[in-house]
């Protein structure tokens, strides 16, 4: 992994992509289902045919889970990943058994905090595409990032 990263490290405009990608299985997506989204689109391929989804589909919360483990690999911040808020979370489009997701981070601003300065705000949006490069999430949101220390 990286060098962890400080709020400084970062501009407006800089893109990320992650170091690797995850495949989703079936079992997967009933398994996650089963315990956290246990929905019949989640759960069973012939239910789900008669749903909106027209097939087995993972939990959105699956893919968003998927999602930050990716994040975590492609973004090295000093004390960790520590979400401050999301200002947009959609699913454009299920995520289904043997897609394989990959993400990108495009940093939209970083903005050092008044009330406390030795820290700020990352304004970030991750895209996760499947492997037609076709987006299954897009969030927008702010990540809290320490600032180095002033010597």
């Amino acid at each position: 992994m990286n060098q962890p990263k400080y709020l400084e490290d970062f501009q407006p405009g800089q893109t990320f992509s992650s170091p690797h990608t995850i495949t989703v299985d079936a079992d997967a997506i009933k398994q996650f289902a089963t315990q956290y989204d246990p929905q019949p689109f989640h759960l069973d391929e012939a239910a789900a045919q008669q749903t909106f989804f027209r097939g087995l589909a993972a939990s959105g919360w699956h893919t968003a889970a998927l999602t930050m483990r990716l994040l975590v690999d492609t973004l090295s911040i000093e004390g960790g990943l520590i979400g401050a808020g999301f200002d947009e979370f959609r699913w454009p489009r299920p995520t289904r058994p043997g897609d394989t997701l990959r993400l990108e981070v495009e940093v939209l601003g970083v903005k050092t905090s008044q009330s406390k300065p030795r820290q700020g705000f990352l304004n970030h949006r991750v895209t996760t595409y499947n492997q037609h490069d076709e987006p299954v999430l897009i969030m927008t949101g702010n990540l809290l990032v320490p600032r180095r220390q002033q010597v």
